[in-house]
């Protein structure tokens, strides 16, 4: 590869896959932006992923903070973080992540996702971004927060702008633009910290408070979690549309046994991960597949390449079904294993639940998508969809429309 290949351009965030193919017959090397080192095949992956002493964190705050950018929480927030100082501030958080937890907000999310899924069948034209995908993570990350749900639209316009900010040269306009969403943030989340320390609830706030957290570290945990909280939902439930709007077959399957919802999410996260990257810092030289990355090298860990590896999944550019996967990478691996991988699972499965069991199909109302601009999230940005009710919903719909009852 004489050329340095460029993971940032339009064509490759639009289908990455042809790239990182070339990339794992590499498969370490340099590529734009930045000369960044990128490492594409599934045990290198893992290697870079659980290797927090060689593969650091902790330098990754100058991503976030490049220099037209005067302050940016996030690149404090916990995943900026190595041990044992990360093992610290995880353990003060994470109880607020378990199953425990998870299963006193089911019903809460449940309730949540089927009225969205109703209002989105009722209207049949959707953006299913705008009208299921985004509110449904989106108004529970606000349980969390204690926040409206009219705030679901700002979450998500902030969590696009903190995720576009590594591996891009934004012009002034857009400097100007992230710097906003990041001032609007820091005083939206200033004042919660200080209302939920004047009057205490029961939501995440609340409960960060309790712990032995410095306002500072509560104020970048919040801002970390927007992009985690947010994105990979919307993501997981959109390319989850994507990629069943080219296997219909597999769409009647789960419809007729909502059972195989939890396998069709885990061969999604493999296929088409929400979460494409993530970036390390290198704290020596390190060797990988006789390659040799200098001391101080920024690394990009490319777990979407590493799921396609015909040396781990075979057939692994087919969406099988019925594939067992138990080496996801999708939520991470390691230390950083992603502290909210069992709500976003949950989310999903309940927000495609409501759905399929009110829909007999959908079709894509445009094949060109357009995709998200960031070196780690990917998911398109708007997913026009039509929505076939199921005959249930459409003789209820009736029905309430003075019409006569056809049969299913």
């Amino acid at each position: 590869m004489s050329q340095p290949l460029n993971l940032m351009t339009p064509e490759v965030r639009a289908n990455p896959y042809p790239l990182y193919a070339e990339l794992r017959r590499g498969p370490v090397c340099q590529v734009e932006p930045g000369g960044m080192w990128a490492v594409s095949r599934y045990d290198d992956v893992v290697t870079v992923l659980k290797d927090p002493r060689r593969f650091s964190s902790a330098g990754l705050g100058r991503s976030f903070r490049p220099p037209w950018l005067e302050r940016n929480p996030t690149a404090d927030s916990l995943v900026m973080k190595d041990p044992p100082e990360h093992t610290r501030l995880r353990a003060l958080v994470s109880r607020t992540f378990n199953g425990a937890a998870l299963s006193r907000l089911e019903p809460s999310i449940r309730a949540i996702a089927e009225e969205l899924a109703d209002a989105a069948v009722r209207r049949q034209e959707v953006d299913f971004i705008a009208e299921l995908a985004l509110p449904l993570p989106a108004r529970v990350l606000n349980l969390f927060f204690g926040l409206e749900p009219a705030m679901a639209p700002r979450l998500k316009h902030w969590a696009d702008d903190l995720v576009s900010i590594p591996a891009s040269q934004p012009s002034p306009e857009r400097q100007e633009e992230i710097r906003h969403s990041l001032q609007e943030m820091e005083r939206c989340f200033n004042a919660l910290i200080e209302q939920r320390r004047a009057w205490p609830g029961e939501d995440l706030v609340s409960e960060l408070l309790r712990g032995e957290l410095t306002h500072e570290e509560v104020l970048s945990f919040l801002f970390g979690l927007v992009p985690a909280g947010v994105e990979t939902t919307v993501y997981l439930l959109a390319n989850t549309m994507v990629v069943l709007s080219e296997h219909p077959r597999e769409l009647e399957r789960v419809r007729e046994n909502p059972a195989l919802i939890p396998r069709l999410i885990e061969e999604v996260l493999r296929f088409e991960p929400p979460g494409q990257s993530s970036l390390r810092l290198t704290t020596e030289d390190v060797e990988l597949s006789g390659v040799t990355i200098p001391r101080g090298s920024l690394v990009v860990a490319l777990v979407g390449a590493a799921m396609r590896d015909e040396s781990r999944f075979p057939q692994a550019d087919r969406f099988l079904l019925d594939r067992d996967s138990p080496s996801n990478l999708a939520f991470g691996h390691g230390p950083h294993y992603c502290l909210g991988a069992m709500l976003a699972r949950l989310e999903a499965r309940l927000g495609l639940e409501a759905l399929f069991s009110r829909i007999r199909g959908f079709s894509l109302q445009r094949k060109e998508l357009d995709w998200s601009r960031s070196i780690i999230a990917r998911g398109p940005r708007a997913l026009p969809l039509r929505l076939e009710p199921s005959s249930l919903i459409a003789s209820l719909e009736n029905t309430s429309a003075g019409a006569p009852v056809r049969s299913a």
